[in-house]
């Protein structure tokens, strides 16, 4: 390594003549910094538990006075560590001139000459995903795209290689750089972990103009792919299978979306050549590297449909999946609806002569939408318990199968876009708010479906539809539009319909169901070295017959009953529960996000609270002007 003296400035000289140009001996000592880039394990180990003792402190409803001395030990323990010279990380230490040589060289020229074999790396493997875009069949422009796609987690924490060797020495030469010197900034938008990172980044509202995202690996591709590979096999399954009822599509969905399948797939491509990741424990067992390939697959897939487009990856995965030109011909050419079929050019000539047609005229009308085959709508609306009839030639329930899978889609490329600082576990958080049966039961009584639901009731009477129907109405509404439009219809009623309530959503943390949200709040109340409490439930009562049962179900913890709900089914009563206790029961969690939500979006909530005190008095002054 090559020393200059820092308090001159140091002039360049010629290879050839270091010989001559030494430092003066006379200049006996002069001083140099020497920086160790991570602390010793004692100090991390000590560290870390004094950080879980002040968060559990924190959330504690009650602080002991033992809790408190004892970290206030352990932060005086820290203060002893950093004070001994043996701890410190940056020592100012005398060096002997003698021997060096005056280079004029500064010493940030180590860290350079490390960077040239990544450089080297870089350009070779730049070098190799053109033979894999050879294999895909695809050119991809973006090639930081590509090399994204094939980028496991383990692989930018790791530098690829033992942490130690490359964090050590990249941040120990030369001018300390915060990619690699310090690793908080290095981290900052790679940390997923912790119930304070997780409300930190679901309160943080879409992007109107996104940018790209900083989490440098493929999760969040693979998050795409995913929708990407469900939606192209339940469309093709929906299509190929038109006398199969939806369990038995889903049953052949499941064996092809699976990630033991998707592996095999990716084999084929040679995955596992391209693929970077970390050579650690991690991957070292067949099974994992496996489960790598598959979501390295779909992160691929995700890729080639965000770049090129739906029918580029259509074509990869269809190429993939059958060897034999005729089985691949079938399954990328697919038939269309029988309804199609029957009246290839529209149907709308049937509707003089059918009441159930005319009345979904007025639905039409409604939404400013005219389908071209009418019929489609009507089996979006047909429900379970009406037979087989000549006009809608079955009920909607392979409909709602095909409408979940491109409302997935749909909504997943949305958050992909418009959440660029999300992992792909707020992203499911946030998909998981939008895509469920509460949202979409809600959607469909705003535009009136159970006006126009086909039922085999005589009366004609509207019937009370419970939230799981309403919500198979809305998602066999989409499979109509998406089968007679296309999937840029969908993507306009989700931007109408769905995505506007992203905003109540996060501003209300209503982002996970209260469940989910009554565990994390339970955990936070831990006690240090105790196995944590969780909320139990448990069934109190069950009335009614078997076809309209009501239960009653308490949560309970730490022994003590918190909370308590009805429903017609225990998973419905039990979130009746869990809500009931995030209510009721001081959770310091729930205060805190409350009070980080006031202080973030003041402006915000106001609106909001204003909008809906003035959509709720709308209704009384339209009354008041009828009277």
């Amino acid at each position: 390594m090559i020393v200059t003296n820092p308090g001159t400035k140091p002039s360049s000289v010629r290879i050839d003549q270091l010989d001559r140009e030494q430092f003066n001996p006379d200049v006996i000592t002069f001083p140099i910094i020497v920086h160790f880039g991570i602390r010793p394990a004692q100090y991390q180990k000590l560290w870390k538990s004094y950080v879980k003792l002040r968060h559990l402190l924190a959330n504690s409803p009650k602080v002991k006075q033992t809790d408190k001395q004892k970290l206030a030990q352990r932060e005086e323990a820290l203060q002893k560590i950093r004070q001994k010279n043996t701890m410190r990380r940056e020592v100012t230490v005398e060096l002997s001139s003698q021997g060096f040589w005056k280079t004029g060289i500064r010493s940030d020229v180590c860290q350079h000459a490390m960077m040239l074999p990544v450089l080297t790396h870089h350009i070779r493997y730049h070098q190799c995903l053109m033979h894999l875009d050879k294999l895909i069949g695809y050119t991809f422009q973006d090639r930081c795209l590509l090399q994204l796609a094939m980028t496991h987690p383990s692989h930018h924490l790791n530098f690829g290689m033992n942490p130690d060797h490359a964090r050590n020495s990249l941040s120990n030469c030369g001018i300390r750089q915060p990619k690699y010197g310090d690793r908080k900034v290095h981290h900052m938008h790679m940390r997923k972990k912790g119930i304070n990172t997780l409300i930190n980044i679901m309160s943080r509202l879409g992007q109107d103009d996104p940018t790209p995202s900083r989490i440098n690996h493929n999760e969040r591709l693979e998050f795409l792919g995913d929708a990407v590979v469900e939606f192209l096999t339940s469309v093709h399954l929906y299509y190929l299978f038109p006398s199969l009822e939806e369990g038995g599509l889903a049953t052949y969905r499941t064996a092809i979306v699976q990630n033991q399948h998707l592996a095999m797939l990716a084999k084929k491509l040679e995955l596992d050549r391209f693929m970077l990741y970390a050579h650690g424990p991690d991957l070292c067992r067949e099974s994992d590297l496996r489960h790598a390939m598959a979501n390295c697959f779909e992160a691929l897939i995700g890729a080639v449909y965000l770049e090129g487009s739906l029918e580029e990856a259509k074509q990869l995965f269809g190429r993939l999946l059958f060897n034999d030109p005729d089985l691949r011909e079938v399954w990328l050419n697919y038939p269309l609806h029988p309804l199609q079929l029957q009246e290839p050019n529209t149907d709308r000539q049937l509707i003089e002569t059918s009441p159930v047609l005319q009345k979904l005229t007025e639905f039409e009308e409604a939404i400013g939408v005219i389908f071209t085959h009418v019929r489609l709508l009507a089996r979006a609306f047909t429900l379970r318990t009406v037979g087989f009839n000549h006009l809608t030639l079955g009920h909607n329930q392979r409909m709602e199968f095909l409408g979940d899978s491109i409302m997935q889609l749909v909504a997943t490329e949305y958050l992909f876009i418009h959440f660029p600082d999300h992992h792909e576990g707020h992203l499911t958080l946030l998909r998981s708010s939008l895509v469920n049966n509460r949202t979409q039961a809600k959607v469909a009584e705003e535009l009136g479906m159970q006006e126009y639901a086909i039922t085999n009731d005589k009366t004609k009477r509207p019937a009370a539809l419970r939230t799981k129907t309403l919500a198979d109405l809305l998602e066999s509404f989409v499979a109509a539009l998406y089968i007679d439009k296309d999937l840029e219809y969908v993507h306009t009623f989700m931007n109408v319909c769905f995505f506007p309530r992203l905003k109540e959503f996060i501003l209300n943390q209503d982002w996970n169901d209260p469940k989910s949200q009554l565990q994390q709040c339970c955990l936070t109340l831990r006690t240090e070295g105790k196995e944590p409490d969780i909320p139990l439930y448990k069934t109190l009562q069950t009335v009614g017959p078997s076809h309209a049962r009501t239960y009653t179900v308490a949560v309970y913890f730490k022994g003590e009953r918190i909370g308590c709900g009805k429903g017609p089914s225990i998973q419905q009563a039990e979130m009746g529960a869990a809500m009931d206790a995030l209510e009721k029961y001081n959770f310091p969690q729930m205060a805190h996000q409350k009070r980080f939500i006031e202080r973030k979006y003041r402006q915000e909530l106001k609106e909001m609270r204003w909008e809906r005190e003035h959509q709720e008095k709308e209704p009384d002054e339209t009354e008041d002007v009828k009277k």
